[in-house]
């Protein structure tokens, strides 16, 4: 079911504000997503073609959904975008999930700007979509990516991992049930 737009769109935090992308985030996709540093684990190397590709894939979701990956600036530079993060709904293991993803550019690395936006995507996707879990993948060479997903309160998955030749895949979740009825459990306050 698609999502009332206005709830998720634009977010501040403390540092950061979260708006829909739009398609005058073209150069800033194409400048973050063809960067090698930011694309370093990537099992293909980066082009402008692939960056536009995403582009379209991001704007597409929130056309469909309702809502999706944020373009993200910092509050007192608005007009500058800086990185790409949020959810977007997927299907992992048979089971719909919403993926949770972040770039950034390199030169706002090691600000925790990563986490602060991951951190706001998982608490909005658990608040507003609550019945689907959180997931986020990612090389098991990409140490800030594994970090910024436990910051985030997702725990690894270790069972959804997976072997790409030499590479390795792995999996955080948060909502993530196991068993073969996957029953929730419920929560004080749940009826």
């Amino acid at each position: 079911m698609r999502q009332d737009t206005s709830r998720w769109t634009p977010v501040t935090t403390e540092r950061l504000l979260l708006r829909r992308i739009m398609d005058t985030d073209h150069s800033a996709a194409v400048r973050i997503h063809t960067d090698p540093r930011t694309t370093r684990y990537n099992r293909k190397p980066p082009t402008i073609e692939k960056a536009e590709e995403l582009l379209e894939f991001f704007l597409g979701h929130w056309n469909r959904e309702g809502f999706g990956y944020w373009a993200v600036a910092e509050r007192e530079q608005p007009e500058t975008v800086i990185g790409f993060t949020g959810l977007h709904r997927a299907v992992v293991a048979g089971r719909e999930v919403l993926n949770l993803y972040y770039r950034y550019d390199p030169s706002v690395w090691r600000r925790g700007y990563a986490t602060e936006g991951a951190r706001e995507a998982v608490r909005r996707g658990r608040e507003l979509l609550p019945e689907l879990p959180v997931l986020a993948s990612m090389s098991d060479r990409n140490l800030a990516s594994v970090k910024t997903a436990r910051a985030a309160g997702l725990q690894r998955r270790t069972s959804l991992d997976r072997q790409i030749g030499r590479d390795v895949d792995i999996y955080f979740t948060l909502g993530w049930l196991d068993g073969p009825d996957r029953k929730r459990p419920r929560y004080a306050g749940q009826r």
